[in-house]
């Protein structure tokens, strides 16, 4: 059994992700690049579905220490995070962010990769949370895989993201297990379902911020 929900053990995250997400490194230089335009000195991020802690530690690594806080459900995720930023001082919640109680605000808030999970009610109320824990102001970035518009847009975008995980050296087995959880396991939803859900809860400014195969990037201001 999975410790977690993503598609491969937390042990062996950090060395197949690359191989399952094309351009994931991609994902986190993109949320980088637009918090130093966006909200260039942060004095305060949460990072919810925070994983192993990598954005984390690139996050301090370009805006120095600052109060963090890491939300992940999956506790041997988080049990690897502590250990990667083991020199920093981090704030730890075990909760998903449809389950999320803080009281303090903050500057940034990002969700890579993490509520594609959940279903349209949890999504709703996981946006819900991650706008109220921002400041007046502060950006909001997500990632996440989408679901195109037409059947065929999926077939296609369905082949090439089995054929990015092909070429990245994953066996077809793992690939075709997958690509299998698409719509059972993780649930997509369309670029403007995004748009539509992020202005439901309230934020002043949405935006796309990158689209690749089936994933897709989106910041919001409060």
């Amino acid at each position: 059994m999975r410790d977690n929900k993503t598609s491969q053990a937390a042990s062996e995250y950090d060395a197949n992700v690359h191989k399952t997400l094309p351009r994931y490194h991609l994902f986190l230089t993109e949320t980088l690049d637009l918090v130093k335009t966006a909200m260039p000195k942060p004095e305060a991020w949460f990072d919810t579905g925070c994983g192993t802690g990598t954005l984390i530690l690139q996050a301090i690594e370009c805006f120095g220490e600052m109060k963090i806080v890491a939300a992940d459900p999956a506790e041997e995720m988080l049990s690897i995070a502590k250990k990667k930023l083991a020199d920093y001082q981090v704030t730890y919640m075990q909760a998903g962010s449809e389950e999320l109680v803080c009281t303090d605000n903050f500057d940034v808030v990002t969700a890579i990769m993490s509520h594609h999970y959940l279903s349209e009610e949890l999504r709703k109320q996981a946006t819900k949370n991650c706008y109220k824990l921002l400041k007046q102001g502060g950006v909001y970035i997500t990632f996440e895989t989408i679901r195109p518009t037409s059947r065929l847009g999926m077939q296609i975008g369905l082949e090439r993201w089995q054929n990015a995980q092909l070429l990245s050296g994953k066996d077809t087995a793992a690939v075709a297990k997958h690509i299998s959880r698409y719509g059972i396991e993780i649930f997509p939803i369309t670029i403007q379902e995004h748009i539509d859900i992020l202005r439901e809860a309230g934020f002043s400014t949405v935006e796309v911020l990158w689209v690749s195969c089936l994933q897709a990037g989106f910041y919001a201001i409060k």
